[in-house]
């Protein structure tokens, strides 16, 4: 049985990284797509494991080559989701997450309108500004230019098929993982996955 397609969004902040990596812990079946990015890796970070890292140059031999399903700019940077491995995990019963943020969504909308949308939010202002303050990791400058780009996100939500709020993170999850096993329960997939059962009921 062919996989599922999911995008998942949230602004930066909301905890969609610590979610999708809780659920791919409980999910054997769901996997998340590398995507391919030009910015520098972080502290920690692998090529292959978080992310293609690539050169601008190739990043842009590839939109020539039409390698990806989706790609844009964020902040300084690029980032594009490559086709061929995405087919490649759903043609193995593969459900796939892609993190990408609202343009890639509706790029991936137009392409793939059967495609499953999930959109995540803090449960407040003041609780996205901590949790980009916790980090330790930026200026006072961007983490206003974050917050500024996350009320900018989130004026999308409605664009999405499902809402997540995550303030309590094992609720949060709960949701999250409810709607993959919700989707698995949809008609055409079981009539796929357990044709010769239906057959025989109903013979």
């Amino acid at each position: 049985m062919r996989g599922q397609l999911y995008v998942i969004s949230a602004p930066s902040g909301a905890g969609k990284t610590s979610l999708v990596a809780a659920l791919l812990r409980q999910e054997p079946k769901v996997r998340v797509s590398v995507s391919h990015t030009t910015r520098a890796p972080r502290p920690g970070e692998q090529t292959g494991v978080h992310y293609h890292f690539v050169s601008q140059a190739e990043f842009a031999q590839r939109i020539s080559e039409g390698d990806f399903l989706e790609h844009a700019q964020v902040f300084d940077n690029f980032y594009g989701t490559s086709q061929q491995a995405v087919e490649a995990m759903l043609n193995d019963g593969l459900d796939v997450i892609l993190e990408i943020d609202w343009q890639g969504a509706q790029q991936i909308r137009r392409m793939r309108p059967d495609m499953i949308s999930i959109f995540i939010v803090p449960p407040s202002i003041d609780e996205l500004r901590t949790r980009l303050t916790g980090r330790g990791q930026d200026s006072e400058e961007i983490i206003n230019r974050r917050m500024t780009d996350a009320v900018n996100e989130m004026r999308h939500y409605s664009e999405f098929d499902y809402l997540v709020v995550n303030d309590a993170f094992d609720l949060a999850l709960g949701e999250l993982t409810t709607i993959f096993r919700a989707q698995r329960l949809r008609l055409h997939r079981q009539a796929a996955e357990h044709q010769k059962l239906l057959i025989a009921l109903t013979a």
